[in-house]
Parts: structure tokens; sequence; C-alpha cells
């Protein structure tokens, strides 16, 4: 898979579900501005995918015009379990380089599925994308962007109870229409 064609579908994903559903109801702006970084890596094994994931940390202490980046992995990690384990790897390297409280980090996978949840669960769509997805964010832009929203703790339960809503049969088709198209 190209890195064009990885982005594009990420890209589609976004402005689809994400934007579309409202699921990240502080994305539209960023995504506008054109603050997104769109990074692909086609890392197939956890030592390239960590040095990719690494250098994608500094280049966003480079530069402060990138709000976040989704760290998009076009060719690896297509099995669920393989990538949660990249995800922690990921997340203690995110540690050790001194990037806690600076960057958090959210996970994406076009098979993601809740802990307890039915794999057909509508709900586990809030966190599928077209391809593996490590999500880099901003935490003092995140942190402001909280602060502003009205009971941000409930946008979770929120998007639960939307994905539900609009049913299996139309998530499937919102990815598989970036995916396809």
């Amino acid at each position: 898979m190209s890195a064009t064609s990885a982005i594009a579908a990420t890209r589609c994903w976004v402005e689809k579900t994400v934007i579309g559903m409202n699921l990240c109801p502080f994305a539209r702006p960023v995504v506008e501005a054109g603050r997104v970084r769109f990074a692909v890596s086609a890392a197939t094994d956890f030592e390239q995918a960590l040095t990719d994931f690494a250098a994608e940390l500094t280049r966003l202490d480079e530069h402060a015009d990138v709000e976040t980046t989704l760290f998009i992995l076009a060719e690896g990690f297509a099995g669920f379990d393989q990538y949660l384990d990249l995800l922690a790897m990921a997340g203690a390297l995110l540690a050790d380089l001194g990037y806690q409280g600076v960057y958090q980090l959210a996970s994406f996978h076009p098979d993601y599925r809740f802990e307890d949840s039915a794999s057909d669960d509508p709900a586990n769509y809030t966190n599928r994308s077209p391809y593996p997805v490590l999500h880099l964010i901003r935490e003092d832009s995140l942190e402001q962007a909280l602060a502003a929203f009205p009971e941000p703790e409930k946008i979770p339960q929120t998007n639960i109870e939307n994905t539900r809503k609009a049913g299996l049969a139309r998530m499937r088709l919102l990815l598989a229409s970036c995916i396809d198209g």
C-alpha cells in the first residue's frame, strides 16, 4: 500500500467518521486549520516501528505548527494483539524519552475491540480506522480543549451511544467507504 493511499484512506476516515459523527468534538478546527500531520511508517517489525515513532516525536518537537500526528502503520501490525503490544511499547518509549505529560497517545485499529465487548458491537467503531494508527496529541492543547468543553467526561459514552444508534451496517459502510473509495 502506498503512503499516499494510506493517508487518503485515513483522511477520509477522519472526515467521515471522526468529524462526520462528531466522535472527537475537537477535531474539526484542527483539521480545518491544517494542523494534523498524517505520517506513514512502512515498518513491519517492532524495532523499525518504534524508531519511526521516536522520529515522529522529535518532529513534533521541531514543528509547533503541527497540533497532532496520526502515525499510520501502512504495512504492519494488522493483527490486533500485535498492535496492542506495539501500543504498549510506544507508550513506554514515550515515557522513557521524557515525553510523558507532553504528548498523549491514543490508538486506532481496523479490528479495534474494547475489552469485554462483542466483536460486532458498533461501539468498537469509535476506535476503528482503515489502518493501525498511533495518535500523538499535544497534552497542553488537549487540556485546553477539555477545559473549554462542557462535560468532556461524557464524550466516550456519547460516542458509544451514537455509534450504536447508527448501527453496525452504517459503521461498517463508513469505514469501508474510506478503504475502498
